[in-house]
């Protein structure tokens, strides 16, 4: 059977994991973020953005602890258990398959500004054919793909950011009559204008924001000279990621009242469309469209590895045949199958309300908590038993991660405090359970 291939190099994966992190999110779900905690929102990403940076730290030093990894859930396996990584992996798989959900439904909505009177599961599910199409190729063609994707992105960031900048300089005023002035941050009720509580329930829409992150642990066994990729990707994408965060948020808070900012819609299409930019509405559709295709392809990725991973030792042959590669060293029958189920959501989104799918990601994003805790858990195990020498030393540990262990924690006390969040929390738990007592009746 032919081995995987080390096609990824650095720029890759940094933008892989980028596409999978930025998305929707940040490009629609920037206007409800600003609504519940106000400016303080740019706090609750920083502090954010250095945990998930501590967690970066914790799984890159058990990716390089062994080559021999093909993923994150080799180390989990090692340091934790199989019947932990079993339901870790299992999980993992769930949220990325909901994602990927939600991102082709997203995508069919997106083509009704264009497309009116086209059913919006049609473009969705071309979208997925063409996704999955270019997810057969080589691990390098593939690479290529998602680098594009992201770039789009991320150079959509920048224009935004310097735009904004430039607006502010100039003093501009917009269509609306509002000054674009840094003091706009503090002007409307204080930098924490919706008080503690606000702050604190934002934190459930910034974790999601950073979802994904963690991808660069899938990516291990396909890295093009990993004990230099892989510590470069680790660095630089927290780091990328709250840079693009903060400074969109904080560009666009200076442009406009945070108050003024329609939780429902994305706050781009207004800074786009009250500086006269001919076609803005089509442009910024465009991007989204980008972006959701971008973190769509990094699901797919993402889910064909981790099934492949998943049934390799599977005691039925039938089962393990799935995580056959193909002549393109590519799990191209784990792949398909992941597409499958994703294309249900395409198919199916005409008789779901769209707000199923939002809650399936608030699930998907509430399972991601655990398994960020489970990676913790194994660099703790690894301390514990490799207290001599450390190529990549996770800085601060272990005091860093029992500080993101608690972090993680008030952030499920967080998931308590509205009804929507703890119904998700609770049904993740069903999920989890329901795991565990599987992996109870598997052989070991």
């Amino acid at each position: 059977m032919a081995e995987k291939q080390r096609r990824l190099k650095s720029r890759h994966i940094q933008l892989l994991a980028l596409g999978g992190t930025i998305g929707t999110g940040l490009f629609l779900g920037a206007g409800k973020a600003i609504h519940v905690a106000g400016p303080a929102i740019l706090f609750a990403y920083l502090i954010t953005g250095i945990v998930c940076f501590g967690i970066m730290r914790a799984l890159g030093e058990l990716l390089l602890s062994d080559l021999h990894y093909q993923s994150f859930m080799d180390a989990i396996q090692d340091y934790l258990g199989k019947r932990v990584s079993f339901v870790v992996g299992w999980a993992y798989w769930a949220c990325w398959l909901a994602l990927a959900m939600a991102e082709v439904t997203a995508i069919g909505l997106y083509f009704q500004l264009w497309l009116p009177h086209v059913p919006q599961w049609v473009p969705g599910l071309l979208t997925l054919v063409v996704l999955l199409c270019l997810n057969l190729m080589t691990v390098s063609t593939f690479g290529e793909l998602e680098f594009w994707f992201a770039l789009i992105k991320v150079l959509a960031i920048i224009i935004l950011i310097a735009v904004g900048i430039i607006m502010v300089v100039v003093r501009f005023h917009s269509a609306s009559g509002y000054l674009a002035t840094p003091t706009n941050l503090v002007r409307y009720g204080g930098f924490f204008a919706t008080g503690v509580k606000g702050f604190m329930l934002s934190f459930q829409m910034v974790v999601f924001a950073f979802v994904g992150i963690e991808m660069v642990g899938v990516t291990a066994a396909e890295a093009e000279k990993p004990k230099l990729v892989i510590p470069k990707a680790i660095n630089g994408i927290p780091l990328l990621i709250m840079l693009f965060y903060l400074g969109a948020l904080a560009v666009i808070m200076c442009i406009y009242p945070w108050t003024k900012l329609s939780p429902n819609n994305s706050p781009f299409v207004l800074v786009f469309r009250d500086i006269g930019l001919p076609g803005a509405a089509s442009i910024v559709n465009f991007i989204v469209i980008t972006a959701a295709a971008s973190a769509c392809n990094s699901s797919l990725y993402t889910t064909g590895r981790m099934l492949a991973e998943l049934t390799a030792n599977a005691h039925r042959p039938a089962i393990r045949q799935i995580s056959k590669l193909s002549k393109h060293a590519v799990p191209a029958t784990a792949v398909i199958i992941s597409a499958l189920i994703i294309g249900i959501a395409a198919v199916l989104n005409l008789v779901m309300p769209a707000g199923v799918f939002t809650f399936v990601s608030s699930i998907a994003t509430t399972s991601f908590l655990f398994i960020w805790a489970a990676i913790i858990f194994a660099h703790l195990r690894y301390l514990k038993g490799r207290p001599g020498e450390r190529p990549f030393k996770m800085p601060g540990a272990p005091v860093s991660d029992y500080l993101i262990l608690l972090f993680l924690a008030v952030i499920f006390g967080v998931l308590c405090m509205e009804t929507q969040t703890l119904t998700a929390l609770l049904l993740t738990l069903c999920w989890f359970a329901v795991l565990a007592i599987v992996s109870i009746t598997q052989r070991s």
